[in-house]
């Protein structure tokens, strides 16, 4: 970007920066986890789209400017670049300078492909894994590109599935986890879900250099779509479900990977109905036991204990959906209403700050 920081906050904000983040000094300062910004896609009041980035005290750093919606994205390990995926459906994904938001490179989907807004780096940081469908067939696959080589597509690893979403690496190194959520859609049909009857979603598990599958678990129901996950440090998977099937159902929509099956956690009746049959965020948190969910369509954040799934901790948060970690054991909920709350374990949720923008479904 060539603009200075307070011209570009200005432009993207409306001029209404100043107005946003001073209750953000609550953010702890951290040590051992500490991350140095938080990032997501953005929607701002004029109808136009950007990335957006906030320091540890919740201050504004950047707003960079993409020509569509983004979802989410990734931190290259070493901390300086940041990729993030246009979805619905994501034609391209932005590779920016996490330090200034100024973009290094924009990358078309390869033809006959679209991706879904979601990615993460090896290790090194060398490859970058990104999941994907060819949408005339619905074959979801994950697509592999080289940093190295100015993102130059690679290799292309098959999933022998419908609809993939969110992918992260195992502590391991070597394992992707992939959420495949078995809906297959097109793009020259908006988001119409075409296979509702058929659907076949799982915890997929595959070998980051071969991409050979090793493993492959499914949920209870065929219409739990498993779209969400994250894992801890120590290695435990957790994953999250929209569910498709009739409203009025309130099945399971959160599991931890346990003896090579799915152990499905559920609440009680009132807070399953809060979460609207749909979860948009799940986030281990690596300091603790400790799991935050987020639902946008019930308004509900929940914080759990991870080895056992007991309820500690419910907000209620109009369009809740992103889900970050904060040193000392809590959370960062953002809305879609441009707010950030402060979540944690038996305690009231609390109000950060108000931005002048929309959050996107994840913060990275």
């Amino acid at each position: 970007m060539d603009t200075s920081r307070r011209q570009l906050l200005k432009a993207a904000l409306g001029g209404s920066a100043a107005l946003s983040l001073s209750g953000c000094s609550l953010l702890p300062r951290k040590s051992g986890f500490q991350p140095e910004q938080y990032s997501a896609a953005v929607g701002r009041p004029d109808g136009t789209f950007g990335i957006s980035s906030v320091d540890l005290q919740g201050q504004p750093l950047w707003v960079s400017a993409v020509e569509t919606r983004c979802h989410s994205g990734c931190m290259h390990p070493r901390g300086n670049k940041l990729v993030f995926f246009e979805r619905r459906p994501g034609w391209s994904f932005y590779v920016l300078d996490a330090h200034t938001g100024r973009r290094l490179h924009h990358i078309e989907a390869a033809p006959g492909e679209h991706f879904v807004g979601h990615g993460v780096f090896s290790p090194d940081g060398r490859w970058l894994y990104a999941t994907a469908s060819r949408y005339e067939p619905g074959e979801g696959i994950v697509a592999v590109y080289d940093a190295e080589q100015n993102y130059q597509r690679t290799n292309t690893f098959e999933l022998a599935g419908i609809g993939p979403h969110q992918i992260t690496l195992h502590p391991d190194g070597e394992t992707l986890a992939i959420a495949l959520g078995g809906i297959l859609t097109h793009p020259d049909y908006d988001r119409l879900k075409l296979n509702l009857d058929t659907m076949a979603p799982a915890l997929i598990l595959m070998n980051r250099r071969s991409g050979k599958i090793v493993g492959r678990l499914t949920p209870s129901h065929h219409q739990q779509s498993l779209r969400h996950l994250d894992i801890h440090p120590s290695g435990k998977v957790y994953v999250a479900y929209q569910h498709q099937g009739p409203r009025h159902e309130t099945p399971a929509l959160l599991a931890r990977m346990e003896n090579n099956r799915l152990q499905e956690i559920r609440f009680d009746g009132d807070t399953q109905i809060g979460l609207g049959n749909y979860i948009a965020s799940v986030i281990a948190h690596p300091e603790n036991d400790l799991v935050a969910a987020a639902s946008p369509v019930g308004g509900t954040a929940v914080v759990f204990q991870g080895s056992t799934g007991k309820l500690l901790a419910k907000a209620s948060i109009p369009d809740c959906s992103g889900v970050q970690a904060l040193a000392g054991g809590d959370f960062l909920i953002s809305s879609g209403q441009g707010k950030l709350v402060r979540l944690g374990a038996n305690q009231a949720a609390q109000e950060l700050s108000q931005l002048p923008l929309y959050w996107d479904h994840h913060l990275v």
